[in-house]
């Protein structure tokens, strides 16, 4: 009699793994290293989504038929697992489910209660959605300080630069993992600021994928993530996790369908719900909610302490392999930006590809080079350009001086031609799915521009 196998994922190799969930990439001869970018989903999420799906009925979860409440039942689930997956529980902490970690960021930005005499801090290596929250504080009449980077991308000295901010706190967002060069910054920042009297924006979007965050022990205000960005599935589905003491403090600017006790056009007046039901505007994804049980089983079978071992593995591997490589004349082939050892860093690699003088040859080459093998990487700034503009030396007048001299024709090209030097780097981000092959394959691809 024939039994199925069972599969034991605490002693499954990666190999295994990859074969039984991502089988798709071996078919296709395809080397996937842009996690950062996005996860890859495994074939055991849409498996059990399908199931879910195909055999329930689920309905608007604003209305108390069955359909809805079987809905309800599914997000109210859905928070809760936000919530152990980060250490957590309903007492202490409220989940807002929004498109992606931009829109939870922005949730924060547009009802944070800014004004004179609050700050905005902000580090120079944060993503374009972090950054954006300038604009409302400076519409308040807040001041806006940037923590500087170091010649490694990490931060310098920033419990200096949190002590000399003015008094009367603020709001202070930096990521716990840069998505330029995959530097983790200190979670010991969210409690030196709190105890200055700030309250703390963490951007999770690129390191809980590989590393565990524990809100117990990690006591920021407010958490941004995509679960894309996690598992791959599903995509335009986001989280705010909030302390729910700090959420109540935001006040928003607006209402709509879904966040109001009442609402009334004759006597011009409505009033917000409270919690999360505040800021879900409109209806709430409940079918691609209702896949991230199957994603969070995912991650809990091979066990996040064997994702982080693996990342660092593979991430150790890629740096070697990069910092190895020169040209016939003994020149190096590449320049690596960021730490070139595993300290204090997850699976995210930003370099460049050098000719034998020196000179970085354009991201885009290397990036078309690499889809025509069949391996995927990422060319650009990465919505980062405060790293990038780190990584490559550049001041704010020199900034300046070209971004005024191409008004009305920018591009990248000709910015860089400015600059007198290519903009924006290669990266190469490793997580679940991959192998030592890819990363060699990865490392091919940079070879063959040796000289």
């Amino acid at each position: 009699m024939l039994t199925a196998r069972v599969v034991d994922p605490a002693v499954e190799s990666f190999e295994s793994l990859r074969g039984r969930e991502f089988s798709r990439l071996d078919e296709q001869g395809h080397a996937y290293l842009d996690y950062t970018g996005s996860a890859l989903y495994a074939e055991s999420q849409l498996r059990a989504h399908h199931a879910l799906l195909s055999g329930g009925i689920f309905g608007n979860p604003h209305s108390d038929s069955g359909p809805s409440r079987a809905s309800t039942g599914i997000i109210d689930l859905a928070r809760r697992r936000v919530l152990r997956f980060l250490g957590t529980d309903e007492q202490t902490h409220d989940v807002v489910f929004t498109a992606n970690a931009s829109a939870a960021i922005k949730l924060v930005a547009e009802s944070y209660p800014f004004r004179p005499g609050r700050s905005l801090l902000l580090t120079a290596d944060n993503h374009n959605s972090v950054n954006g929250i300038r604009e409302y504080a400076r519409r308040a009449g807040a001041r806006v300080g940037i923590l500087p980077l170091d010649a490694d991308l990490r931060l310098s000295r920033p419990e200096a630069y949190l002590e000399a901010a003015p008094s009367g706190g603020g709001l202070f967002a930096f990521p716990a993992q840069s998505n330029f060069s995959g530097v983790r910054h200190s979670l010991l920042l969210v409690e030196r600021a709190r105890d200055l009297g700030f309250e703390v924006l963490l951007d999770a979007a690129a390191y809980v994928p590989s590393r565990a965050l524990s809100l117990r022990h990690c006591p920021a205000d407010f958490v941004a993530l995509s679960f894309y960005k996690l598992f791959g599935y599903p995509t335009g589905l986001g989280a705010l996790v909030a302390r729910r003491e700090s959420l109540s403090l935001l006040r928003r600017p607006w209402f709509a369908g879904g966040t109001v006790e009442y609402a009334s056009v004759a006597a011009d007046t409505y009033r917000l719900r409270e919690g999360h039901e505040g800021f879900e505007d409109g209806t709430p994804s409940f079918l691609a909610i209702a896949a991230l049980d199957a994603g969070f089983d995912l991650v809990e079978r091979v066990g996040m302490c064997r994702i982080s071992a693996h990342v660092a593995s593979l991430t150790r591997l890629l740096l070697s392999g990069l910092g190895d490589l020169r040209h016939t004349d003994g020149a190096p082939l590449v320049w690596i930006h960021g730490p070139r050892s595993g300290d204090d860093r997850g699976g995210t690699v930003a370099f460049n590809v050098l000719d034998p003088r020196g000179r970085v040859l354009p991201y885009a080459e290397v990036e078309a080079r690499a889809r025509t093998r069949g391996v995927s990487l990422r060319g650009g700034c990465f919505c980062n350009p405060g790293a990038s503009e780190s990584a490559f030396g550049l001041g704010r007048e020199r900034i300046e001086a070209c971004l005024l001299k191409l008004e009305g024709g920018f591009t990248v090209e000709r910015f860089g031609a400015c600059l007198g030097t290519a903009v924006g780097a290669v990266r190469a981000s490793v997580g679940l799915a991959n192998v030592p092959e890819d990363v060699h394959r990865a490392l091919d691809v940079v070879r063959s521009f040796r000289f």
